[in-house]
């Protein structure tokens, strides 16, 4: 018995010419010529009737092209904008953490011994107290200038508390004179509703005179450990 033999086919087959597809193919190319033929006489028609169709049409690719690339540099300061903006409220937000840290550690410590801070902590710590005790818009004005006003805040009732701190020690205890100076300036120039004198120390007789006298508050060492403990009235309560 013989065994057929595969017939290989050839590796290079030639296509066969088919003019059908050949025929088609130069109908197609000729109605493209033609209409684009069509067109350009009708442009250049239009445009020898009209010539200042040509400057309008002119006009138009321009103005699209600038508007264009201003569309691109407007996107582009938009952008940078954006990120700037976002810059400022990172260092914004960094800026308050800033100015809240200290406030909360004083808050910790204010339970412990005001004589054991610098003045300026315990303007911290007073400050602290107040934001605590659910005082709004609480700022830290003490220093050159201050004319008399160390803390500033509003109070839960809406009053304006204006606050000076006085970190004596227990021999120096505050007189009839800084009641006079911080009376001249809390009620005139920072226009409080609560004006609040608050010390480490003690006042003498003349100065509690006075300042009932003006209204002023006066927050000597026991009161003040009342008010960071709790066992006694905010000074905003006291007048």
């Amino acid at each position: 018995m013989t065994t057929p033999t595969l017939r290989t086919p050839p590796a290079h087959r030639r296509h066969r010419f088919d003019l059908r597809a050949t025929t088609l193919f130069f109908v197609f190319l000729g109605v493209v010529v033609c209409v684009v033929g069509f067109a350009v006489r009708m442009l250049a028609g239009s445009v020898e009737r009209r010539p200042a169709w040509v400057f309008v049409l002119a006009v138009v690719g321009v103005a699209s092209l600038l508007g264009l690339r201003r569309r691109v540099h407007v996107m582009r300061a938009a952008r940078r904008a954006a990120a700037a903006l976002d810059e400022a409220a990172r260092d914004a937000a960094e800026e308050l953490e800033t100015l809240t840290i200290p406030r909360q550690r004083a808050c910790a410590d204010v339970a412990g011994d005001y004589e054991a801070l610098t003045p300026e902590e315990f303007e911290e710590a007073i400050a602290a107290l107040c934001e605590r005790d659910g005082c709004s818009a609480v700022d830290l004005v003490g220093g050159a200038g201050d004319l008399g006003a160390d803390v500033l805040a509003v109070a839960p009732d809406g009053r304006r508390v204006v606050i000076q701190c006085k970190h004596y020690g227990d021999s120096h205890r505050v007189g009839s004179q800084d009641l006079q100076r911080f009376g001249g300036t809390c009620f005139t120039v920072h226009e409080a509703d609560v004006a609040v004198l608050v010390t480490t120390s003690h006042f003498t007789a003349p100065a509690v005179e006075y300042a009932e006298q003006c209204g002023i508050v006066c927050v000597d060492r026991e009161t003040l450990q009342a008010w960071t403990d709790g066992t006694g009235p905010q000074p905003w309560r006291q007048q």
